[in-house]
């Protein structure tokens, strides 16, 4: 299809707004929906949510880390974002003396501040589209696939290497959208020095732990506080006591002023991934086949940890981070597996496609429900095959450690890791044909008359365990990953068709790139929901519901001392905690600034509700709602549990 054409549909499908507030919207093209935002309640212009020539939100924001997003909320590069994304740094810096995961941490001046080697923050300087130049040489028709890709990549590496020429910490990458029928080019600056400046006690920022994760009511403090420092040109630099605070071209103004139901909110971050427009039968092997089977795999591995961190301290502070990993994902995946069930996605996709069908009869695109469907069904069994693999042999640590992956010692417990070793090889054993398993594997298993009885071998020498983790690898990273990988290949170029043919298909629908971790503006408003008959959830907590949760015999519910005779002494019953809004995000989005009309922080993001799960496939306006901690419980966290309100003297506040 002619780019003027592609062009002419993704500006024109931008126009129309979509049902409820679904969506993840580039801010460089957000002027085709300001007057949708402003309709529902921003106070806003274009300009002022994202503009290269002028200070705007988007130098307010970014990605921390490798997956998560933060906001600068002083001019002096001071930082919020989730506690469940500081959660390893702040492990690192934990120790049975200095148990900071539990008591939590609080810098009283800058010098207590602490550096975090690896830790760095993208600041996004432009973003701008260059489809043309990405695809320049490139003739349909008298090309393959092959020959694209390498004009793409060479074209993109161009791109990125004029980009950055200028040094001073400048990152570009070239992203493809909607499959590759759009891509565009995204420069960050890139800072080094992130200090750990605040978190609250692990009681207050994963208060109900797992159990409350991806629930609602939710009454979890979830934030910590960082500061970025730079050169004294305040350029990036390596950590060094010389640096000074950062002074950022923007920094959040922080309403009090609180939230009520039919608020406007949005939401500005780095959504991580969604697959909003693939084929019914990619949502049903992940609803029937991937999130299962997943599910059941990681219940073991919590499991075994959980007996054995409710045994020590020690071992609890170096499994905890561990344990946070693996379970936020076991019960999303939990959450999407009922969403879809529900919401009959699968059923729903494929009513759509009979309709695409019809109106694909007799056009280019005729074939590519079935190509799709043939795909799938060839890479199913060894797409299962290798995330089998990425479940169970790749989370046993004793392999990793061998097998020349990154790995740190101070944070192994073997006891946990031979039990996990016993179970996850015995389900690898048992749940896949012998077809996917290595010779070397099918023999050893065929000489010893358990796993436990491998196991002892596995763990006394490093030449069994090196030879078990190459084998496994080897098999995985061979056949299997090659033939995975060029059936994805495939799927990807049919995808490219299919999603042309659906923006042909429906040119009244406003489409929207899936989310890849750059950045993306979500808009809704507050509001709670109904998750079944006779219930609804209002969307405001208070420490209320904190106290009432509150037991000192369980860990992931006993509250700070401090906490329960602020609440005794009365007067803070109505204390907001958290609150829930339509606003469309998923991982990445985790620390994301929360916004008002005004473009003044509210709250910070951290999860979705479990019954909303399934919007990385599917948007379901009735359930899908994010969670967001309310700006003013952090406030009060800072205040009187932290007793560092001097953060406080460097933040500016409208109300």
């Amino acid at each position: 299809m002619k780019k003027t054409f592609l062009l002419t549909v993704f500006l024109a499908v931008a126009l129309f707004p979509l049902k409820a507030d679904e969506g993840m919207w580039l801010p460089a093209l957000i002027s085709q929906r300001i007057t949708d935002m402003q309709a529902k309640g921003l106070k806003l212009s274009a300009e002022d949510i994202y503009s290269v020539n002028q200070a705007s939100l988007k130098d307010a924001v970014v990605l921390f880390g490798s997956g998560c997003t933060g906001e600068l909320v002083s001019d002096e590069g001071l930082l919020f974002t989730n506690h469940h994304c500081g959660y390893g740094y702040i492990q690192k810096h934990s120790s049975v003396e200095h148990d900071y995961l539990k008591d939590g941490f609080w810098a009283l001046n800058r010098s207590q501040e602490l550096p975090n080697p690896g830790l760095t923050v993208r600041f996004l300087e432009r973003m701008e589209d260059v489809t043309d130049l990405v695809l320049k040489g490139y003739k349909p028709g008298k090309m393959d696939e092959a020959d694209r890709i390498k004009i793409v990549k060479k074209n993109s590496d161009k791109l990125k290497e004029q980009a950055v020429k200028d040094g001073n910490g400048l990152k570009a990458s070239v992203e493809a959208l909607y499959y590759g029928n759009q891509y565009f080019l995204f420069v960050f600056r890139e800072y080094r020095d992130v200090r750990l400046v605040g978190a609250p006690p692990s009681s207050i920022g994963k208060f109900g732990g797992e159990t409350d994760n991806w629930m609602w009511p939710r009454h979890t403090g979830d934030f910590s506080i960082f500061r970025i420092y730079a050169g004294k040109d305040n350029m990036p630099a390596d950590y060094s006591e010389d640096n000074v605070p950062y002074t950022p071209k923007k920094s959040l103004k922080i309403s009090r002023a609180g939230v009520k139901e039919g608020d406007f909110t949005f939401v500005y971050g780095c959504p991580g991934s969604t697959q909003e427009y693939v084929h019914s039968e990619a949502v049903k092997y992940i609803s029937q086949v991937s999130d299962p089977e997943k599910i059941a795999l990681r219940t073991m591995r919590l499991q075994i940890m959980k007996k054995y961190m409710d045994q020590s301290q020690a071992v609890r502070i170096q499994y905890s981070s561990k344990y946070a990993g693996v379970a936020n994902a076991w019960k999303k995946w939990q959450g999407e597996e009922k969403g879809l069930k529900k919401m009959k996605t699968v059923a729903t996709k494929q009513a759509y496609e009979a309709r695409f069908r019809e109106w694909a009869r007799g056009t280019q695109y005729k074939d590519v429900l079935d190509n799709l469907a043939y795909l799938y069904e060839e890479r199913n069994a060894l797409y299962r095959a290798y995330e089998y693999y990425n479940e169970t042999v790749r989370s046993i640590e004793r392999l990793r450690m061998v097998s020349g992956r990154p790995f740190d010692m101070k944070d192994y417990y073997q006891p946990i890791d031979e039990e996990t070793f016993v179970a996850l090889m015995e389900a690898f054993d048992k749940n896949l044909d012998d077809a996917y398993k290595p010779a070397y594997f099918l023999q050893k298993r065929a000489e010893y008359d358990s796993m436990e009885a491998w196991k002892d071998d596995v763990f006394a020498s490093e030449e069994d365990a090196r030879a078990l983790s190459d084998a496994l690898d080897a098999f995985f990273a061979g056949p299997i990953v090659s033939k995975v990988r060029s059936l994805n290949e495939s799927l990807q170029l049919t995808y490219r068709d299919y999603m042309r043919a659906q923006m042909e298909f429906e040119p009244e629908k406003a489409f929207y790139p899936d989310a890849n971790l750059t950045l993306r503006v979500a808009y809704g408003h507050v509001e709670g929901y109904r998750p079944a008959d006779a219930i609804y959830y209002h969307p405001v907590s208070t420490l209320r519901g904190i106290i009432e949760k509150d037991n000192p015999d369980i860990f992931d519910y006993n509250i700070p001392q401090t906490l329960r005779d602020i609440y005794a002494q009365g007067g803070h019953e109505d204390q907001p905690v958290c609150f829930l809004a339509t606003n469309h995000t998923t991982g990445g989005n985790s620390g994301s600034p929360v916004l008002n009309a005004d473009g003044n922080l509210i709250g910070i993001n951290f999860d979705r509700v479990w019954e909303g799960t399934l919007s990385d496939l599917a948007f379901d306006p009735d359930v899908c709602r994010n969670i967001s901690l309310d700006v003013r419980y952090i406030l009060f966290i800072i205040k009187e549990i932290g007793h560092a309100g001097y953060l406080l003297d460097e933040m500016c506040f409208v109300d």
